[in-house]
């Protein structure tokens, strides 16, 4: 079954560029023009994730956000925003929304944030204490990493790189997306902070074996395990 995404953005060369590109990736995508209307599809609780835009005609985006979550609806919802301020961010985050996305942005990475998204877990109780792609494997307890049985030693750092990247294993993860997770910058410092860790990390996890887990992925960011 398809999964559905509902699209609030007023901007019509926006909505229809977001529309396309989702259900071109296999997706069925509704589309609101203005607050009130996409809070009134965004109730019905069907929708698996929800792009909302932050200015809205009716209702804006951020009132709307709140109605939902006073409403108890627990979809993600992902904020597409102009106002990229850290302050702007966290406002959004702290209100309920899921994820925060500044324009203008790349289709891949709004593309990798919703499948993230939807990805994640509802609820639940079950503590996760092993992450695991193919033969790596991490120890969460003891915070022990092995390939194929031997040991790799990591730096705090590459070891909180290496869990971000397995929590989100055969999943493209854009360099913006590490800031976040893994640095917890809401910014971009305009470093290639990301490219020389993941490099040191590389080299721990993929040398001396026959097949790489760690790849690149051009023009949109890395991923842990199969490509193709």
């Amino acid at each position: 079954m398809s999964q559905k995404i509902l699209v609030v953005e007023d901007d019509p060369t926006t909505a229809d560029f977001i529309v396309k590109s989702l259900t071109g990736e296999g997706f069925v995508v509704d589309h609101a023009a203005d607050g009130r209307d996409g809070l009134f599809h965004a109730t019905d609780g069907s929708y698996d994730a929800i792009v909302l835009d932050r200015m809205l005609p009716g209702m804006d985006g951020m009132a709307v956000l709140a109605a939902l979550r006073a409403a108890k609806v627990a979809t993600p919802v992902l904020i597409l925003s102009n106002l990229g301020a850290v302050d702007a961010r966290v406002e959004g985050l702290t209100s309920g929304a899921n994820d925060y996305l500044v324009k203008p942005f790349a289709f891949s990475e709004l593309l990798a944030r919703l499948k993230l998204l939807i990805a994640r877990p509802s609820g639940g109780t079950q503590v996760e204490t092993i992450l695991a792609c193919e033969d790596l494997e991490m120890n969460l307890l003891n915070r022990r990493v092995t390939r194929a049985g031997r040991r790799i030693e990591l730096q705090p750092r590459e070891f909180r790189l290496l869990e971000y990247l397995l929590r989100h294993k055969e999943q493209v993860v854009t360099r913006t997306m590490m800031l976040e997770g893994v640095w917890e910058y809401h910014f971009d410092p305009g470093t290639n902070v990301v490219d020389v860790h993941v490099s040191r990390l590389r080299r721990k996890v993929d040398d001396g074996f026959d097949k790489p887990l760690v790849h690149t992925i051009r023009g949109a960011g890395y991923m842990l395990g199969k490509t193709g």
